[in-house]
């Protein structure tokens, strides 16, 4: 892999899944492979699971992790080409990557959509705009549209757990207070699509339809209980508007999950990415039951990560 930005980059995503399990039964098995690196970590939104759990993944290979917060840290940084900088700006992109490039071998950027210029967000011109100028190879800690390491922790998590070749995979829209991006469904989507190995029903309310381009192939329904029925995994997670972009359209009926909706899919594991808003997106009585998986699913965060940067340490060095 050059870089690892969504599962285009993943030249074989059943050999990745394996490596993330072999991590995990043995974290310290490839720890020369990074001695002399460093890796870069950039932040440009909060983050607890990712920021750690990568940071935990690239010791494990030896590397050495350095850690910038640039909202908090940093210089306000232009993106814009040709942009005139008599604003709040500070730092244009075209500088400021091409330094990290010289301080690190390969750097982790993490970015958010605006959700207010869908054309911009979908664009992924962050991402982008590091992946152009840095001169290193560039992993994705979550940009404007997609989430991979959460995704490939997902289906990690899936592998281990599923009791069946072809398992029934939910995800489903859960309520929140303010709208959220679509990176964690995007991703999750297109994942499990290019995995191949389960079934994929999406449920939503209308007027939260995701982009086609990531949910093909998968099963649509409006009716969450129609969706929910003999389910063996339920990813839950909010998302805003895609049509209506950033916006939360009105919506009908109660929409978090509770056991009471588990009740025909009583083997189903429930999962989350995490933070979640308790009593909003899930009751406590499903995330404090059996069928709750969410701390495993970001216990794996750390051998997803593991797996991606060990891919791209034996192909660019």
């Amino acid at each position: 892999m050059k870089k690892f930005t969504s599962v285009h980059d993943t030249p074989d995503i059943h050999a990745l899944i394996e490596r993330a399990i072999r991590y995990k039964a043995n974290p310290l098995g490839d720890r020369q492979l990074g001695q002399g690196k460093r890796m870069g970590l950039l932040f440009m939104n909060p983050s607890m699971r990712t920021r750690l759990s990568t940071q935990v993944a690239a010791q494990n290979l030896g590397l050495e992790a350095v850690v910038f917060n640039v909202t908090q840290e940093g210089w306000a940084m232009e993106f814009a080409d040709g942009a005139v900088m008599n604003g709040t700006t500070v730092e244009h992109v075209k500088d400021a990557a091409p330094v990290l490039g010289q301080y690190v071998d390969l750097l982790g950027v993490r970015t958010f959509p605006g959700l207010k210029d869908r054309t911009e967000d979908y664009s992924e011109f962050i991402l982008n705009q590091f992946i152009r100028y840095s001169g290193v190879p560039i992993v994705s800690l979550e940009s404007a549209t997609l989430h991979p390491l959460q995704s490939l922790a997902d289906l990690v998590t899936i592998t281990e757990l599923r009791q069946k070749k072809k398992p029934k995979v939910v995800l489903t829209w859960a309520p929140h207070i303010k709208p959220l991006p679509h990176c964690v469904a995007n991703s999750f989507a297109q994942w499990i699509n290019a995995w191949g190995e389960a079934e994929l029903v999406i449920t939503h309310p209308g007027g939260y339809e995701l982009d086609k381009q990531f949910t093909k192939n998968a099963s649509i329904q409006n009716e969450q209980l129609v969706a929910l029925q003999d389910a063996d995994f339920v990813y839950v997670k909010n998302w805003s508007s895609y049509h209506r972009y950033g916006e939360m359209p009105p919506v009908e009926g109660n929409w978090m999950l509770t056991s009471e909706k588990l009740r025909t899919a009583p083997e189903a594991k429930v999962m989350h990415c995490l933070p979640v808003r308790r009593n909003v997106e899930l009751s406590d009585a499903v995330l404090d039951s059996p069928h709750s998986i969410v701390t495993r699913q970001a216990g794996n965060r750390v051998w997803a990560a593991q797996a991606v940067l060990a891919e791209i340490m034996k192909t660019n060095f």
